[in-house]
């Protein structure tokens, strides 16, 4: 894979989530910052759903980065007011240089 290093250039703040129970049977999640990385932002699929009165949109990005081996999913990117959730993530040509992450945004 052949990534321009100066098409990393939107700033994302990489957090992860945390798990505490409630004493009731549940927990409450919250988020904490790991770090903020430059990235290639590409938007893929825009899709909006109708359901139980109300529209939901939904676009999917590919989300290009170092590589760090500290990514997975289940974690999130923080653009702002946009939070982008990890799916999936993958070294593209495995030779550690990059990762490419496919993301989930859902509209405000």
């Amino acid at each position: 894979m052949r990534v321009d290093p100066g098409e990393l250039r939107t700033e994302l703040v990489l957090e992860e989530a945390s798990r505490t129970p409630d004493g009731a049977g549940g927990f409450t999640e919250s988020w904490t910052q790991i770090a903020t990385v430059f990235a290639r932002l590409q938007a893929i699929v825009a899709r909006e759903k109708f359901g139980a009165d109300q529209t939901i949109e939904e676009v999917t990005h590919r989300v290009t980065i170092r590589h760090r081996p500290d990514v997975a999913s289940g974690m999130r990117f923080v653009m702002g007011d946009r939070i982008l959730s990890v799916l999936t993530v993958h070294d593209p040509d495995e030779t550690g240089r990059y990762l490419v992450c496919r993301t989930r945004e859902q509209g405000r």
